[in-house]
This record gives C-alpha cells, structure tokens and sequence, in this order.
C-alpha cells in the first residue's frame, strides 16, 4: 500500500512540476521585508512565466516570449511599468513608488526584484495587490510580508486585493 501511496505522490509531484503541463491554479507570491540597516523595503513578486506572459502580450506586445536567451529589452520596462501599476505599497500613510531592481527566471517562475529606498521606521504598512486580475479572474495573490519581528501572510483575490499590518 505504501508503494502505491509513493508512486501516485512520484506521478502527481511530476505532473504539477513540469514545465510542459499548464497548471490549473493562479496564484503570485510577493515577499516584503524590511531591511533595518539598508532603511528599504525589499520585494520579491513571483509569478508564473506563462501567466505574465499572456498579461504582457494582451496588454503590450502579442509577439513577446520569455525566459528566451534573445528576450528584448523592452520586456524589463514592460514588467517595471505593469508591476508599479498593479502593487502599491503606502508606508506610514505615504504612498512610495517602487524601485523596479529587475528579474530573474528559475524553473517556470519569473522573479521580480523591487525596492523602497529611504524608510527609516515603519508604523503601518498598506499593500494593494491586483497582480494578474486584470487576465486571470482566478488569480489569487499571497503576500507574505516579514517586518519588525512579524510575520503575516495574507490572500488576496480580486474582491479584496488589499491588506494592513500595523506596529502599534
């Protein structure tokens, strides 16, 4: 039993990883953490490349692929303008706007590096995420958000794209 128990976990593990099956799920992870002694807020959105990929052709430009060796330089603009777009951060009542860092492709995920510079103490923060709503109605976004000793994770849906911390 123990056997059949491995090699149906073996089978589905291989069907969910594989970059040839298109998943049945849409979700986006986006890590916030604050580094005290750099006085940032650091970003890490990770979304899948095919799902980015149809936002960028609906949205941009029908003929772009990526994770190719020759990707055009517009696809970073392309991801700097849709990411300040659609994520928006406001700390301590303050709106700031995202310093696009780049992106990296592992695996079949697109990962995007994001900073805000010059934040010297954080009462509350205010995230408005509405990454991928715009193509996926499905999409669910996790915001992971790793502050002042607490940690909160919070999903997010078209119906309610926006959560709070406070550091009261």
């Amino acid at each position: 039993m123990k056997s059949i128990y491995l090699v149906f976990t073996l089978i589905v593990g291989f069907i969910l990883t594989s970059s040839n099956t298109k998943h049945e799920y849409y979700v986006s992870v986006t890590n916030i953490e604050y580094a005290k002694e750099q006085q940032s807020v650091q970003i890490i959105s990770q979304i899948f490349i095919d799902d980015f990929e149809t936002l960028i052709r609906e949205r941009y430009d029908e003929t772009i692929t990526l994770a190719e060796d020759d990707e055009p330089e517009i696809v970073d603009e392309y991801m700097k303008r849709y990411l300040r777009d659609k994520l928006k951060i406001t700390i301590n009542g303050t709106t700031h706007s995202l310093n696009y860092i780049g992106k990296e492709y592992k695996d079949d995920i697109t990962y995007c590096y994001l900073e805000i510079e010059n934040i010297k103490n954080i009462k509350s923060i205010h995230v408005v995420n509405r990454i991928l709503f715009d193509v996926l109605p499905d999409q669910q976004n996790i915001v992971r958000l790793k502050l002042l000793n607490k940690n909160k994770s919070f999903l997010l849906i078209s119906d309610n794209d926006e959560c709070v911390l406070n550091f009261n």
